[in-house]
Parts: structure tokens; C-alpha cells; sequence
């Protein structure tokens, strides 16, 4: 019999997380409950969810260092999460994105939205996995061991950013739509923004530092990487 997958919520007000666990049961999943950081990291600890919905305001720990936390720990980098919270704000979801959370879900949500992001992130299986090395000028990336360089010299590349720059390095020169990215990078994502998209090439050009201007904006169309780009001067090797 095939195991559901087990869904963690972490949330502190009952009321809600036991709504949330009833239309989870109802649909096809395990919901488990952790009300704080330390249950959770217990739960965690005990057996891997498929996928984590994180409440922003927690008791102790936030739910931003919490994912922050998960994100830095080899076992727990993979587990997709979703980040409740009331703050609606650009820039509050983009610190959110920027913890690691996957997704982000401001409160109030409808039963059906939630489902269906959680069904979009589990669905996220990276599409584009290969293990192996490609480059782009002096560009290169290594997936077998998750190394990126710019002239021999090692870059810091999150986990989302390198996923991205691995599929615009297999496919050079080529302009790719937001929808595009969202497909071939995330997975069939229909429920993200687009702009999602925006914040990831963002920190990507950010962790690539000069070599960032490779990564290139095709206004109306979307994104490209191209080895013809201008790097800026005393850049070049």
C-alpha cells in the first residue's frame, strides 16, 4: 500500500492548524502537528515529511530561523517548505524566499490554494537533475558535487539558485520564460508566481558576483545565459 505523504505543520494557534490537518486528511495526507521549533525539530528528527508548512510567528524560534536551520542541515535541505504567515508584503516574502521556504502562503488562504501549492511542491522533483559538469565560458558547475567556480575560483550558490543556473547552463543562449523556468527548474509549479522567478535570478546574479552579468534580462521575454555577455572589466582572465 503506498504511503501518504506526511505533511508537518508547524503552527502555534490550534485552531488553525487542526482546520489544516482536517482538509489534509481529507485529501490524501498524513498531517502532523508540531506547535513550536523544538517539536518540530523532533518530528524532524523521528521521521522526514514529504513537505513542511512553517508559520512565520512561532514561540521561540521563528519560523524564518527555522527554515533557515533545515536549509543549512544536509538531511533536511531537500524538504520542500511553505510559509504561512499574515505578512503580506514584497519584502517580507522575499526574506521568506530567502530563508529557503519554497513557497508562500499569506493568511487568510483557501483550503483549495493551500492543496493545490502543497501538491505543486511535492510535485517538484527536480526535473532538470544531472549529474554532470557543464560550462560556459570560464563558468562552470559541477552537479555530482554541487561546486560552481568562475575562473577556478569557488562560488557560494544556494540550492534553488544552483538548480536554476544548472538548467540556463545546459541550455546557453537560449531566452527562457518565467513560465518556462518555473516548469523545467521547479517542476509543473502552475500555483507560484512568476515573480518567484525575479528573486531567485536576483540572488543568483548576486552569488555569481561578476560573472552575474552572464545571466541576462530579455525585456518582455524572459532570461537568458550567454557566454557573449559583457563581463566588466578586469573581470576577464
Amino acid at each position: 500500500m503506498k504511503q501518504l505523504p506526511r505533511i508537518l505543520i508547524v503552527e502555534d494557534e490550534p485552531s488553525i492548524a487542526e482546520l489544516i490537518a482536517v482538509n489534509l486528511r481529507h485529501n490524501g495526507f498524513t498531517p502532523i502537528w508540531a506547535e513550536d521549533g523544538a517539536s518540530a525539530q523532533r518530528e524532524i528528527d523521528a521521521v522526514l515529511p514529504d513537505a513542511v508548512l512553517l508559520d512565520w510567528m512561532l514561540p521561540g524560534q521563528s519560523g524564518l530561523a527555522l527554515a533557515r536551520k533545515w536549509r543549512a542541515d544536509a538531511r533536511t535541505k531537500n524538504v520542500p517548505i511553505l510559509m504561512l504567515t499574515a505578512r503580506g508584503d514584497e519584502p517580507d516574502k522575499v526574506q521568506g524566499l530567502d530563508a529557503g521556504a519554497d513557497d508562500y502562503i499569506t493568511k487568510p488562504f483557501s483550503t483549495q490554494e493551500l492543496l493545490a501549492r502543497i501538491r505543486a511542491v511535492l510535485r517538484r522533483r527536480a526535473p532538470e537533475q544531472a549529474n554532470d559538469a557543464v560550462s560556459v565560458g570560464r563558468l562552470v558547475l559541477d552537479a555530482a558535487t554541487h561546486r560552481v567556480s568562475w575562473q577556478d575560483k569557488p562560488l557560494k550558490v544556494g540550492p534553488t539558485e544552483f538548480k536554476l543556473l544548472h538548467y540556463l547552463m545546459r541550455h546557453p543562449e537560449r531566452v527562457h520564460s518565467r513560465a518556462q523556468l518555473l516548469d523545467k527548474v521547479w517542476g509543473d509549479h502552475v500555483f507560484i508566481e512568476e515573480r518567484t522567478v525575479d528573486v531567485h535570478v536576483k540572488r543568483l546574479r548576486e552569488s555569481l558576483g561578476v560573472a552575474g552579468a552572464m545571466v541576462e534580462t530579455v525585456r518582455g521575454a524572459g532570461y537568458r545565459l550567454s557566454a557573449q555577455a559583457q563581463v566588466p572589466d578586469g573581470a576577464a582572465a
